[in-house]
């Protein structure tokens, strides 16, 4: 009560020297008080970079929060981000080394590379890229083979099994068939695993009409793309759950996949674009050309 006294004295012009000694009531004891008191004081922009980095499930670093923060209508330096970020102590989650999944030591026939690491297709459905990676659960093992659309860097097939047989990489790349319909002449490409080398799948790509295209032997940097996807998901969902079953990790990869990476996660090579959002933006901009590439 004394310290509001004070306080109250204060406004009268009264000194706190003066009003302390009259109330008996240290100086110290005043200030600590009024700092008790005092409402802490929120910056909007670390509220908002908290919301940013919480909804990329601790994976943006500084440059894609100032896009995500921009997209908000918050403008804002990268420097300055840095900054509150390091005050809120938010740091990406990080990097474990990477697995293959994929056998290659088989006396199946290979394919050339095709692809050669032309990444960046005019258009849609003329180049796409697969692979296999693995999920730990509680009851064992879940395979998980994808397809992804250079053009956009969109997932546009994928699936998932207790095993990986050569059916697996075939489910992946006809629910990509039934979504996407490309005309004969898409370039699919792969490593050399035993998978991509199997009759049943090159027997799928040949009903079709595709161009098989593999990695050279020990390369991984021929199917990069694939590789890094596999990576975001791991850093960015998997490495962070702890999966009681298969369904349990069925349906969190599958909510990666639909609701964030194909629809909200920024992608640099596109700009900082989600893929769903990239591939509409560029329908609007330029028709889409036909593959003709054989």
């Amino acid at each position: 009560m004394s310290y509001q006294l004070v306080q109250q004295l204060q406004k009268e012009a009264t000194s706190v020297t003066q009003c302390c000694r009259v109330l008996s009531v240290s100086r110290s004891g005043y200030y600590e008080a009024q700092r008790r008191s005092a409402k802490p004081v929120l910056c909007k922009a670390s509220v908002h970079l908290k919301a940013a980095f919480t909804a990329s499930h601790q994976s943006y670093g500084s440059r894609r929060l100032v896009t995500a923060m921009k997209n908000q209508g918050i403008e804002i330096g990268r420097y300055k981000v840095r900054s509150l970020m390091r005050k809120a102590s938010l740091k990406p989650v990080g990097k474990r080394k990477f697995i293959h999944t994929t056998d290659s030591k088989h006396d199946l026939p290979v394919a050339a590379n095709v692809l050669n690491r032309q990444f960046n297709p005019v258009a849609p459905n003329m180049a796409y890229v697969s692979d296999i990676t693995y999920i730990r659960t509680g009851a064992g093992w879940l395979y998980l083979a994808i397809v992804l659309d250079l053009y956009a860097r969109r997932v546009v097939g994928w699936a998932m099994a207790p095993s990986m047989p050569a059916k697996l990489v075939c489910d992946a790349l006809n629910m990509a068939i039934q979504q996407r319909r490309p005309a004969p002449g898409l370039i699919v490409h792969s490593d050399r695993g035993s998978q991509y080398a199997s009759e049943l799948y090159q027997d799928l790509l040949d009903e079709h009409g595709f161009v098989c295209s593999m990695s050279r032997k020990g390369n991984c940097w021929d199917n990069a793309v694939a590789e890094r996807f596999f990576l975001n998901l791991k850093m960015e969902r998997v490495w962070q759950r702890q999966y009681a079953n298969h369904t349990e990790a069925r349906n969190d990869v599958a909510d990666y996949i639909v609701s964030f990476y194909n629809c909200e996660r920024l992608n640099s090579a596109l700009g900082n674009l989600p893929p769903t959002v990239y591939e509409r933006k560029m329908a609007v901009q330029e028709p889409i050309v036909v593959s003709g590439i054989t």
